[in-house]
């Protein structure tokens, strides 16, 4: 089977391109596990270390280019995640480009999804920036988006068209609202959640830290692993259990940002945690405070997906993957 991962250079679409081409099957459309024989990274840039693998293969372009998206989601494709977009922080500062590759983007993707010769397993990478506003103090699966960005506005939007388009029968859809993920390895980018990240990744490694926000701050997070593993079972998943509700908000683990350098100190010494400072950013301050940080997810336990532990196992995750030197 033909398989396109767009956004495929970034940071959890790199890590799932690589889990795939460790494990090698997915289910096909008849719910059987198959080989993938293909895997098309799409993107604008890809990192230096790509595996030597005869079944991979990279597009650079432009996903609000219909033509580009036409090159890489041939006919006979048979799964497509679709994790490529603008970021939070960068579709709020500039609303026409978000609006160019994050709805653009998604339109050329599934029209083009809908010319394949069967309809394609499509799981597409949405955010639990799709609520905001007035909330209860913990949201669950009846919780009403309203998103108070432009980046979750987006989200909300494309996970309509997946479900519009599952439901007519041009692809097999499935939204997946992810928390935070951390902790990001390499240098902070535009989303304001960046800082989730850094204050963990930053200290580890040996680097000051002017953390945007304050310690109070909560974050519903999951850490890369569990992220990874959870496109590819919301992937393998039959659409009898998805049936028409096409969107799941993924569990995860609420910590307030004081937690988390505590728990970094805890496992990597207390000179970690000296490594930061506080220098407040009301923008980035702004974004974050409406996002929720504490859900119930029975939906998404009973279908199989599953949180992370704690942070503590979060962060000794990141410091092996990553090879992290704590000594």
């Amino acid at each position: 089977m033909k398989v396109v991962i767009t956004g495929g250079g970034g940071f959890i679409g790199f890590r799932l391109a690589k889990a795939l081409l460790a494990y090698g099957m997915l289910a096909g459309a008849d719910d059987t596990a198959q080989k993938v024989v293909r895997l098309v990274l799409v993107d604008q840039a890809f990192p230096p270390d790509l595996p030597k693998d005869a079944r991979l293969e990279t597009l650079v372009g432009d996903i609000s280019d219909p033509r580009f998206v036409a090159q890489a989601i041939t006919p006979d494709t048979a799964s497509v995640f679709h994790l490529a977009a603008v970021v939070s922080g960068a579709a709020e500062a500039d609303f026409d480009l978000g609006m160019r590759v994050n709805l653009e983007g998604i339109r050329n993707v599934l029209e083009q999804a809908r010319q394949c010769a069967r309809p394609p397993r499509l799981v597409f990478a949405s955010s639990v920036a799709a609520f905001g506003g007035e909330l209860p103090e913990v949201l669950d699966d009846s919780t009403t988006p309203a998103p108070q960005t432009s980046y979750g506005s987006q989200k909300v939007i494309s996970e309509y068209l997946v479900s519009d388009f599952s439901r007519k029968g041009y692809i097999d859809g499935r939204s997946l609202r992810l928390p935070t993920v951390v902790a990001r390895p390499g240098k902070a980018n535009a989303a304001a959640s960046s800082f989730a990240s850094a204050v963990v990744r930053e200290p580890l490694n040996g680097v000051r830290y002017e953390c945007p926000v304050g310690p109070e701050t909560g974050v519903w997070l999951l850490s890369p692993r569990r992220t990874v593993e959870a496109f590819i079972h919301a992937h393998d998943l039959a659409a009898s259990v998805w049936g028409a509700q096409r969107v799941v908000n993924l569990p995860g683990i609420t910590v307030t940002v004081a937690q988390m350098i505590a728990a970094m100190a805890e496992i990597a010494g207390a000179q970690t945690a000296k490594r930061i400072a506080w220098k407040a950013d009301d923008r980035i301050q702004a974004i974050v405070k409406t996002w929720p940080v504490r859900f119930a997810t029975p939906r998404a336990i009973a279908m199989g997906f599953k949180a992370d532990p704690g942070i503590d196992a979060v962060i000794r995750d990141y410091i092996a993957d990553e090879g992290v030197h704590t000594g």
